[in-house]
């Protein structure tokens, strides 16, 4: 069904079809009706004509006929009435053409409204070897010398061929026909400028939506007129405006809420940097015993408190990172870089070597090295934290990009957390909350590989163990 009758999925094109089928069913209900009553008129023109034709020919005719009529009398009476007539008087008739079969031809129903005795001219409508005739049958009334008229017990019956009235209604039909198909022309036409005149501010509208969805937010549509139209595009304005004002203040808070951030991490700096070395000062003085015997609880007391220092530190110096990438003011230098040199140079400065094992073969990417360090320290260890040892480095390359993936012998990334894995702060153990990871640690890595163009992703290998995976554009040769 739907192949022979596609649907209409424009807008235009639906209301030119509903306003061409109104108009075109609105002139064929007119031209039907008008067909109709003219068809209805000229038929009973006709046969008003040939009941007064008779009817005259009968007065006429009535005087000279002698009573009670003869044989000769009848048919007298029969030729003055005409072609196609038939003259009953008892049993006994006279009939010609259509009507000489007699009675017999003449319906039931116009010879008993003839002989109801009402003295009125009585007509039917009959079809005759596929041909429409009119039969008329009236009674002979007399006039006595009082003046009143009594039936003469004579039926003068005639038949006439309608086929001219027919034709002249066919043809009045082809022309009502016609005339309806002229309006359609004018009618599609009129259908295009009205869709025109309606769609064209859903056009502009459209175009204003589509230029808010693109982050033009300043977009409005001028309103035209006070009908509905004019009322959705001050409503679409009014909605643009919202939503300009709650874009405007929420990229203020952000804004303020970035350099907030930034803010305090400056300055927690400067007092950390002073509370490590003071803090780490003690803890050399408690280890090596130079201010006398210590308690084990103080001892523990004051390497906990190392810890958290230095676990303090850098987590302030990865909220100023974050709060630099959001910024976009973080400092990039590219430069050819070998990467397996960068993953090496990592481990080493780590003490990672024994932990890690590092397989492919040299790949260079355009890219600052500092923070390519910073992603290899991060992916390594975030496995060598939540995984297992020993954690895996894999290194290779195409004429496009450049591939590390970073493997663990854990038991994976839950189901739940896989999504997450990049979310700041995000920890999917609730018992790692005092974990020395501040949850930044991947989310720096994504950012820092998106600054490089490149991508990270994370997934769990079939055998077990979570893989993250760092792609990165190939040095090209006019970078290197």
């Amino acid at each position: 069904m739907s192949a022979r009758w596609p649907r209409l999925r424009g807008l235009r094109s639906r209301l030119i079809v509903a306003f061409v089928a109104v108009t075109v069913l609105g002139a064929g209900v007119a031209v039907w009706a008008g067909v109709r009553q003219a068809s209805i008129a000229l038929v009973e023109s006709s046969r008003s004509q040939q009941v007064s034709t008779l009817v005259s020919q009968i007065t006429a005719a009535a005087p000279s006929v002698g009573y009670p009529l003869t044989q000769q009398s009848m048919d007298q009476l029969r030729v003055a009435a005409g072609p196609d007539a038939l003259v009953v008087v008892d049993d006994r008739e006279s009939g010609d053409g259509l009507l000489a079969d007699g009675s017999e031809a003449v319906p039931q129903r116009l010879r008993k409204a003839v002989r109801g005795g009402s003295g009125r001219v009585s007509t039917q409508r009959v079809e005759i070897d596929g041909s429409p005739w009119l039969l008329i049958g009236t009674p002979v009334m007399l006039t006595d010398p009082t003046g009143a008229r009594k039936s003469s017990g004579v039926e003068v019956y005639v038949a006439r061929d309608l086929s001219g009235v027919e034709e002249d209604v066919k043809a009045l039909v082809r022309s009502a026909a016609g005339a309806a198909l002229l309006v359609l022309p004018f009618a599609v036409v009129i259908a295009v400028l009205a869709a025109r005149s309606v769609l064209r501010p859903v056009g502009r509208l459209r175009t204003t939506a589509r230029r808010l969805a693109d982050g033009d937010l300043a977009a409005r549509s001028a309103p035209m007129g006070s009908d509905e139209l004019a009322q959705l595009t001050h409503t679409v304005n009014d909605m643009a405006a919202s939503l300009q004002e709650t874009m405007a203040e929420l990229t203020r808070m952000e804004d303020d809420a970035r350099r907030f951030a930034a803010d305090v991490s400056h300055e927690l700096r400067t007092p950390l940097t002073t509370l490590t070395a003071t803090v780490e000062v003690l803890h050399d003085a408690l280890a090596q015993g130079t201010s006398g015997p210590v308690e084990d609880d103080v001892r523990e007391s004051a390497q906990l408190a190392v810890l958290e220092t230095r676990r303090l530190v850098r987590l302030v110096e990865e909220v100023i990172e974050i709060a630099r990438l959001d910024a976009g003011t973080a400092d990039v230098r590219r430069e050819p870089t070998d990467l397996t040199a960068v993953v090496h140079g990592c481990l080493r400065a780590r003490g990672w070597e024994d932990e890690v094992e590092v397989t492919g073969s040299p790949v260079t990417v355009w890219a600052d090295r500092r923070r390519l360090d910073l992603v290899v320290a991060n992916l390594v260890g975030n496995g060598l934290r939540h995984g297992r040892a020993p954690v895996r480095v894999a290194l290779s390359a195409t004429a496009d990009e450049a591939v590390m993936s970073v493997s663990d012998n854990g038991d994976g990334v839950p189901a739940d957390v896989l999504p997450h894995v990049f979310a700041r702060f995000y920890k999917g153990d609730p018992a790692r909350t005092r974990t020395p990871g501040s949850g930044l640690g991947l989310a720096i890595a994504e950012e820092n590989a998106r600054l490089h163009g490149g991508t990270i992703t994370a997934a769990n290998a079939p055998d077990g163990g979570a893989v993250f995976t760092l792609r990165l554009p190939a040095a090209s040769e006019e970078e290197g």
